[in-house]
């Protein structure tokens, strides 16, 4: 049985999906849900959409998706013991702390979160493996990777069908982290990728994707075996969750049944007025995803509407009294009004706005349609009766582990060879980029006694095939097919506490902590770890074809570096430098193994002049390094996330 997943950002929406024929809901709390800034629940909430969504046969998931800092840990245990205690359905997580404490704590189905990355038949596996019911996959997925997914896991997958698209892969993305404090790994995203950005003499919404529709693909998505399609929107209103719900509920409902059409003209109109940004089906087809003229819903286009003497005519069938529409002129918003209809004829309709405007062509857009108040009152006569609920506080106790303070090794992440032959007498290992020079720098380092890690790619639909020893891993999926070998986990891992599995050789910290957050990590972790110390942080992975390689500008005036590595994968760097120079000592203290220093695609003087500093410690030298990086900062070293 295929299963329609909808969103509850709100008790509203809660009943919206209900009436709409969702099969299950998914909802948050008020903390460690991957949308902190939506309505959200109070436990007394929480147990009542339990008892109400059960009564009307409709399952729960619960979203507890954020990474999990270490002083987090005994709450997020709280909140999840309480959940189980209302008989909720299944946990969705990202963190993989406290998918171990689930695991090791209580006997619910476990859903891995989009944040998890599961996009390959190896991610799968680990999930699997690691007592996981159902993976929610990533967006990216082609259809034949999905289909290729289907046959080699026997895991429950559940795919995105309708809603907004991140720009990055989910759970890769630290644009609104390290611009402005909001981790969109902890639900705060501020979503810079709405922005406006030069790049040369553009500028457009450079990094704006358009909505997800992929109805029309639904039949041969049951075809191959998906088991839940779901709906995105938790931010959204009741009305959006209520159309999406019973449209999508339609057109599966028709699919089964082996109907040709499984969505009406009037199903279409009403789900392209209520959200709509432009749709795409997305990567199913490797489609374009972008839309990048303006970022917000315009709703349902009716084409240019013009103006005379205060009125304005419009030719379109799709428009009658009580619709809502919306007028832009060279891509500025005008105004809106609801429509009353003057005059109307086979080809035309006359309308008064309520304000002046200049005679002259406008492009209309429909906004609301007349139905929306039927289903708004419709969603306020569903009774929700709030009962008094408590979350129980659960203490974890951890075990206290006692690092010695060490001499820190050097690792450098290094893409060429001259780079490569500046630092090496400064450097314990290197992190080589998988790219057509390993095999020298390979020998370089052998002759000199240094340990090599060969760098995987960031994302892995299919994991490469390599006979290296010792690797850096970036995904679920390369640990999984490479755990007998030495790995060193990327930190893009995003190891946030001490219950993170799978154990590695190394770990980098995630670059969302601060200090003190480290700090508290060091006294429970007795494995390798590593702080990554110079560098551009990559704020972003995508997929994206379109964007070119240069220099993203923000409206600051930022500067953002843009390329595309040798596996197709396009990453979006920092405008400034990580530089923890002058902390050295106290990383050090904290009994960390190694600094990351990385030095990919730099001159090689700046490389020799960073690696010398590092390696002398050489606090003076900071200067220099601010002067050739042009920018530098502490990243969240000093201030961490919300």
């Amino acid at each position: 049985m295929v299963e329609l997943v909808a969103p509850a950002g709100s008790k509203d929406a809660l009943k919206a999906a209900i009436l709409g024929g969702a099969d299950a809901v998914y909802l948050g709390g008020k903390r460690f849900g991957a949308r902190r800034l939506a309505e959200n629940f109070t436990p007394g909430e929480l147990k009542a959409a339990v008892r109400i969504a059960h009564d009307h046969d409709v399952k729960v998931f619960a979203t507890v998706n954020t990474l999990v800092k270490e002083k987090e840990l005994s709450a997020a245990l709280s909140h999840v013991d309480f959940l189980v205690s209302i008989d909720i359905d299944a946990i969705i997580v990202q963190d993989r702390g406290l998918l171990k404490l689930i695991n090791d704590n209580f006997s619910i189905p476990i859903h891995a979160s989009t944040q998890m990355g599961i996009h390959s038949p190896e991610c799968a596996a680990w999930a699997e493996a690691n007592g996981i019911k159902r993976a929610i996959l990533a967006r990216e997925l082609t259809f034949s990777e999905l289909k290729k997914l289907r046959k080699e896991t026997d895991i429950e997958l559940e795919i995105f069908v309708h809603g907004a698209l991140c720009y990055s892969y989910s759970g890769q993305c630290l644009f609104s982290s390290l611009l402005g404090g909001r981790s969109g790994n902890r639900g705060m995203c501020a979503q810079p990728c709405r922005k406006l950005y030069k790049f040369g003499n553009k500028e457009s919404y450079m990094l704006s994707t358009a909505d997800l529709c992929a109805i029309d693909n639904l039949p041969r998505l049951v075809k191959i075996g998906i088991d839940a399609f779901k709906i995105e929107g938790r931010m959204r209103s009741p009305i959006y969750v209520y159309l999406a719900s019973r449209i999508y509920s339609n057109a599966i409902a028709r699919v089964k049944k082996g109907e040709e059409e499984i969505i009406t003209v009037r199903e279409r109109e009403l789900l392209e007025t209520v959200f709509n940004r432009g749709f795409t089906s997305g990567y199913l087809d490797k489609e374009q995803i972008m839309q990048r003229e303006f970022p917000e819903s315009r709703g349902l286009p009716l084409g240019t509407g013009t103006v005379r003497g205060g009125a304005l005519r419009i030719k379109s069938k799709s428009i009658r009294n009580g619709d809502g529409i919306t007028l832009y002129r060279d891509g500025e918003k005008i105004g809106g009004f609801e429509v009353e209809v003057i005059r109307k004829n086979d080809s035309e309709h006359i309308l008064i706005p309520p304000f002046s405007l200049q005679d002259g062509k406008y492009f209309v857009y429909k906004t609301k349609d007349w139905e929306f108040l039927k289903i708004q009152e419709m969603i306020d006569a569903f009774p929700f009766r709030t009962t008094k609920a408590e979350e129980r506080i659960t203490k974890l106790e951890l075990p206290s582990k006692k690092r010695q303070k060490s001499e820190c090794e050097l690792s450098f992440y290094i893409s060429s060879i001259k780079s490569l032959q500046k630092i090496l007498p400064y450097a314990t290992r290197i992190y080589f980029e998988w790219n057509k020079q390993f095999d020298e720098a390979k020998r370089l380092c052998e002759n000199q006694g240094i340990e090599i890690v060969l760098m995987m790619p960031r994302i892995s639909t299919k994991v490469p095939e390599t006979h290296e020893e010792s690797l850096m891993v970036c995904t679920l999926g390369q640990i999984q097919k490479y755990s007998d070998r030495k790995l060193y986990g990327h930190y893009s891992l995003n190891f946030f506490n001490s219950l993170t599995i799978p154990k590695l050789y190394q770990y980098t910290l995630s670059v969302e902590l601060n200090r003190d957050e480290m700090k508290e990590i060091t006294e429970h972790y007795n494995g390798r770890l590593e702080i990554l110390a110079f560098g551009k942080i990559e704020l972003m992975v995508t997929k994206d074809p379109t964007i070119p390689e240069g220099i993203l500008i923000d409206e600051r005036g930022k500067k953002f570096e843009v390329y595309r590595d040798n596996h197709g994968l396009v990453h979006i760097l920092n405008s400034a430098d990580l530089l923890l120079l002058d902390h050295l000592d106290e990383i050090s203290e904290m009994g960390i193994n190694s600094i990351g220093i990385d030095l990919r695609r730099r001159d090689a003087e700046l490389c020799e002049l960073v690696a010398k500093a590092f390696y002398e410690k050489k606090v003076e030298l900071k200067g220099e390094i601010k002067k050739r990086c042009k920018s530098i900062t502490h990243g969240h070293y000093l201030r961490g996330v919300l």
